[in-house]
């Protein structure tokens, strides 16, 4: 879907760039499947190249398709986390999860706009299910877990929580997107404390959270925000 017509040429425009989006698509899709075909063979320089390359498609083919901004934005800033999770340092995780934080500040905003505009609010029960998870989660994984990350994983969480919970107010495509990437980053969590492993985990991984933020973009885009949320 395209932004609301805002005058006699907005029409044309709306085509052409619907006819540029398509071809986004493809090579986001493209992008992800060799990643993941990267991932599963071992070589890290597929992966090195294509995944910094998948968040600022995927925000192009939103931004085509008339996306309200703050899903751009989302994108984009995950695509900061991205980035800044290939190194491997603590540091640079601390910023890349920092930037998915904003990310997630994004997702929050725009899900609580949509809820102000004729949209059923979150469900408590879902909320309730997620918060439950979330505590047992923490109190397993706690001990694990390195000291001087603790905290932040932990607010971290929080914040990831919230918004896969309210992720539902955009429809069945976003909460999916939402519970996805919620159980991303706990692969990644469950990494960092040392579990034991799935074969292939980073795989697992980016396959939840390339599914996660495609079903989150669907599910605004389909929930035809740019109607009633001009300039979001």
């Amino acid at each position: 879907m395209t932004a609301t017509a805002a005058g006699p040429g907005s029409t044309g425009t709306g085509r052409l760039a619907e006819r540029f989006a398509r071809p986004v698509l493809l090579a986001f899709l493209l992008v992800a499947a060799a990643d993941l075909a990267g991932l599963l063979a071992g070589a890290e320089t597929v992966h090195l190249v294509a995944k910094p390359l998948l968040m600022p498609l995927l925000a192009g083919y939103a931004a085509l398709r008339g996306a309200p901004r703050l899903l751009v934005a989302a994108l984009l800033f995950g695509w900061g986390g991205d980035v800044f999770l290939l190194a491997d340092d603590d540091l640079a995780f601390l910023v890349g999860m920092g930037s998915f934080a904003v990310g997630h500040v994004c997702y929050l905003t725009l899900f609580g706009r949509g809820e102000g505009r004729g949209r059923a609010p979150a469900a408590l029960v879902t909320g309730a299910g997620y918060a439950v998870v979330l505590v047992v989660f923490l109190v397993l994984i706690w001990p694990d877990l390195p000291a001087d990350l603790r905290i932040p994983l932990t607010g971290y969480s929080l914040l990831l929580t919230a918004m896969a919970w309210r992720a539902g107010v955009f429809g069945p495509y976003a909460a999916a997107g939402g519970a996805l990437f919620l159980l991303s980053d706990a692969l990644i969590a469950t990494g960092i404390a040392e579990w034991p492993q799935a074969p292939a985990p980073d795989f697992w991984v980016m396959l939840t959270y390339i599914a996660a933020q495609a079903l989150l973009t669907l599910g605004v885009l389909t929930q035809d925000t740019t109607k009633d949320t001009p300039g979001v």
